[in-house]
């Protein structure tokens, strides 16, 4: 009776194992090539200076050193995010191009503009969800508030003479006014820029008399003494804004806030996403990045596959809360 050899086997299948946990260690060795072979592109819909930008920077620069390539941060602002979605939309699906969105482009466009030149389901492939951060609601020190109540008391006084700055028609921030408008039955003037930073700049100056961005944009100015912070945009408190109030004390049901994400254009290699959801959730929860990230920011770090399903639901959800604002369709 031959007996067998199992040694080789053994051997062969220890082998395997350790071949394959070696393999699982590279994250970035796509497809039988080193990936990534050059720099990769992170596309911000927005000009510099802006929230976006304190987000996408520190993130870009970690991910490059960990990749041992260069992560460019390419500002494409206007519409509302359009121009830089539409270009990420149509980059190659190679692995070299990402695009850092918003709620507003992924979920509220779609539901505002008719001819968006982008799908946000099918044109894109999902890499993770980054966080969240709510608005900070703040006022040209000029302007005799301090509250919210103040403000809706003076908005009654002088209907349609307060102006509001945002970051664009149909964006988040726009949203965020209009609902403040319809919750505490005022008229204001809503003035659209290309960008958080611009519209910003003009509150600054005097130019308008409130305005909501998010937090780390907003804040240093609140600091300065350039800005007056009297609300934040969401239900309670935050702790990023320590003795701000949150307009949800005075408007039950009042609540906004937005959602950061990367995508890469469709049909990008799946390897490729694998990895860089990977290294992207990994350097979100670094110890070292938490005194990178936004102030205010909630690092989350999802899944491909948990951000499209996300998506899919933030899209039902703002479509519903867009109609019932009153926000013109184009």
């Amino acid at each position: 009776m031959r007996h067998l050899n199992t040694r080789k086997p053994r051997a062969a299948g220890c082998l395997a194992c350790t071949v394959l946990a070696a393999l699982l260690a590279l994250p970035f060795q796509a497809s039988g090539r080193n990936y990534p072979a050059k720099p990769l592109r992170l596309i911000v819909p927005y000009p510099p200076g802006g929230g976006t930008d304190l987000l996408a920077r520190p993130i870009a620069q970690k991910l490059g050193e960990s990749l041992g390539q260069q992560v460019i941060v390419d500002n494409r602002g206007g519409a509302n995010g359009t121009i830089g979605m539409d270009l990420a939309a149509k980059a190659p699906a190679d692995g070299y191009t990402l695009v850092l969105a918003l709620t507003a482009q992924l979920a509220m466009n779609p539901a505002i503009h008719k001819n968006l030149p982008y799908d946000p389901v099918r044109d894109y492939a999902p890499v993770t969800l980054l966080g969240t951060t709510p608005y900070l609601l703040t006022v040209h020190p000029s302007l005799p508030v301090k509250s919210v109540r103040d403000l809706i008391a003076l908005a009654k006084a002088r209907p349609g003479q307060l102006a509001y700055s945002s970051s664009g028609n149909g964006g988040i921030p726009h949203l965020a006014g209009r609902m403040l408008e319809g919750m505490a039955g005022i008229t204001m003037v809503h003035v659209p820029y290309r960008g958080g930073g611009p519209a910003l700049v003009d509150l600054i100056a005097g130019q308008v008399q409130l305005n909501f961005a998010v937090i780390p944009a907003a804040k240093p100015h609140v600091e300065a003494g350039k800005l007056r912070a009297i609300a934040v945009t969401t239900a309670q408190r935050s702790k990023a804004a320590p003795g701000v109030a949150a307009i949800g004390e005075t408007l039950p049901r009042y609540e906004v806030s937005t959602w950061f994400g990367i995508l890469a254009p469709a049909r990008t290699p799946a390897s490729a996403i694998g990895a860089l959801n990977r290294e992207i959730v990994r350097i979100l929860h670094l110890p070292e990045m938490q005194d990178r990230l936004p102030v205010g920011f909630a690092p989350i770090g999802s899944t491909p596959e948990a951000f499209a399903g996300f998506i899919r639901k933030e899209i039902a959800k703002w479509a519903k809360a867009i109609r019932e604002s009153g926000i013109a369709v184009d």
